[in-house]
């Protein structure tokens, strides 16, 4: 998911319910045991369950499908389009046959013209999608019969196949509604295995199994999804036996070890956590200053103390066992080298340590989301961290419709992360063309040289060429860093042991809702 709150919060959440389901105890349903209703608890819900907004983008959305999916272990399969793609050997055509017989949820049959449909809408301009600039290498969609489509690329895009798991809408319904206000973004209708059949905002959404799925009627039949912010609440709940599986920070998903009906699964992600240094803040705007944040801050430590554990130190944007990470650039806290680089950039000790440049104090804000013990720790340790440097950061809380409009001036902890090509993350991270669009480059970072790397990762077809330019970004962020990189965690869930099909997969940083054990629900079983 791609919405504001699911970007922004630190563990996404989602209880399920439904007939005979595990449920609140206020809603009165069930004793949680059925094998055909799961309930799962995890922290926000989305702003929109559009894709045409942004919804569902990098696949396993419940409700839709897109033309292609990927399969636990992150391999690119056929969905709506009945094989992978036909790519003409200049690499800018891309042709997919659709599969037959795949219904809407309305009974409505799929065509190529909702494929082109959804995909000329979310590059109009005039539709809210921040996510736009990942499709930019497209220069024309276009339907070859009903069953055909072709698309037309501006340059050879090697993961451009990826981009397809992007779900598909129907247009004999959105194509009646303005996208940006319509009905569709909490009244969906898709081809997935599950339709949407309630939702209470900043409670819960409430699903059940679409019969016309193509896939086959999954075995759960419902499903609700409630929205638990506290960490503590959530991991209650599950003790209770008031939900069926939960998305747990990993001081509570341990507590669960030595529970016989409970197993937790432990899934490898992408996700990291970072503070944005934004250009428009008079402290952290000096590239001394981030600098000696970056020597400052014990990635080990908040890795062991914090994650205990289920994680690793991050020295960048991608995990250290990534095939694109640039070898070399470990660094470990080195509070000397931090305070050198302040002192020989005019940044002098005064009073209670903290330093100053003319009459400036070395201090700021950092913000993080309400409720969220993983990033709060991890707020205060790099406080803790950047004080004995000298840096006096304070700490605050708030919700994300506080902090959206501070991100501009003060720091913020924040959560990014995508699987895949690293184009996914890393230009929506970084490139200053997205510099303060919505949550892309939060910290409205702008290096040229980084930006033409970017755009060689992105336009080139040929491997090496690639890997050095992505090298080339990891590199200049060590140098000109505008974020401080922390740590990648794991993203641990506890589930109750009744069901087989379980499994994980390598996870971008927005997970809980869609990901996690139950990314494939649909096709789980019931325990003999």
């Amino acid at each position: 998911m791609t919405t504001r709150r699911i970007r922004g919060a630190a563990i996404t959440a989602a209880m399920v319910t439904g007939l005979a389901a595990c449920s609140a105890p206020s809603s009165g349903e069930g004793d949680g045991k059925a094998a055909g209703s799961v309930v799962i608890g995890v922290a926000s819900e989305p702003d929109t369950l559009s894709p045409l907004l942004g919804y569902g983008k990098d696949g396993n959305s419940k409700i839709f499908d897109g033309l292609l999916a990927r399969d636990a272990g992150l391999k690119l399969r056929p969905a709506l389009a009945k094989a992978l793609p036909k790519v003409a050997s200049d690499g800018l055509t891309y042709t997919y046959a659709l599969r037959d017989g795949v219904k809407f949820s309305d009974g409505e049959p799929l065509t190529s013209a909702d494929v082109v449909f959804t995909y000329d809408t979310i590059l109009d301009a005039k539709t809210n999608n921040t996510a736009r600039s990942e499709l930019d290498a497209i220069k024309d969609v276009r339907a070859d019969g009903d069953d055909k489509v072709v698309f037309t690329l501006k340059y050879p895009y090697a993961p451009f196949a990826s981009r397809t798991v992007l779900p598909i809408v129907p247009e004999h319904i959105a194509g009646k509604q303005d996208p940006n206000t319509g009905s569709f973004s909490t009244k969906p209708v898709g081809t997935g295995p599950y339709v949407l059949s309630a939702w209470s905002k900043g409670e819960k959404l409430t699903f059940k199994a679409n019969p016309h799925y193509w896939g086959g009627e999954p075995t759960v039949k419902t499903f609700t999804a409630a929205v638990i912010a506290d960490d503590n609440v959530r991991a209650t709940r599950l003790r209770s036996g008031d939900l069926d599986g939960a998305v747990l920070p990993p001081n509570l998903a341990a507590t669960f070890k030595n529970n016989n009906g409970l197993k937790t699964y432990d899934a490898r992600s992408y996700d990291f956590r970072a503070v944005t240094l934004p250009q428009e803040n008079k402290v952290t705007a000096d590239r001394a200053v981030r600098q000696a944040l970056d020597a400052a801050v014990d990635r080990e430590a908040m890795v062991d103390k914090i994650l205990d554990g289920a994680g690793r130190p991050a020295y960048g944007p991608l995990p250290v066992d990534d095939p694109w990470y640039a070898k070399g650039i470990e660094r470990p806290q080195d509070l000397t080298k931090a305070q050198q680089i302040l002192h020989q950039a005019g940044w002098k000790t005064g009073e209670g340590g903290i330093r100053a440049k003319d009459g400036q104090r070395a201090a700021f804000t950092l913000l993080y989301p309400s409720g969220d013990k993983v990033r709060q720790d991890h707020a205060l340790a790099y406080a803790s961290d950047a004080k004995k440097a000298g840096i006096d950061v304070t700490v605050e809380s708030a919700t994300w419709e506080v902090i959206e409009p501070r991100m501009k001036s003060d720091a913020v902890l924040a959560g990014f992360g995508s699987t895949g090509d690293p184009d996914f993350g890393l230009y929506t991270l970084l490139h200053s063309s997205l510099a303060g669009d919505g949550f892309n480059n939060m910290a409205r970072y702008d290096n040229p040289a980084v930006d033409k790397a970017l755009d060689t990762g992105r336009r080139s077809q040929d491997q090496a060429m690639r890997k050095a330019a992505y090298g080339t970004v990891q590199r200049a962020l060590v140098k000109d860093p505008g974020y401080t990189f922390l740590t990648h965690i794991d993203h641990l869930y506890v589930l109750a042991d009744r069901w087989s099909g379980l499994t994980t997969q390598l996870e971008p940083h927005e997970h809980g809702f869609a990901s996690g054990p139950w990314w494939n629900i649909e096709d789980w079983r019931p325990k003999k």
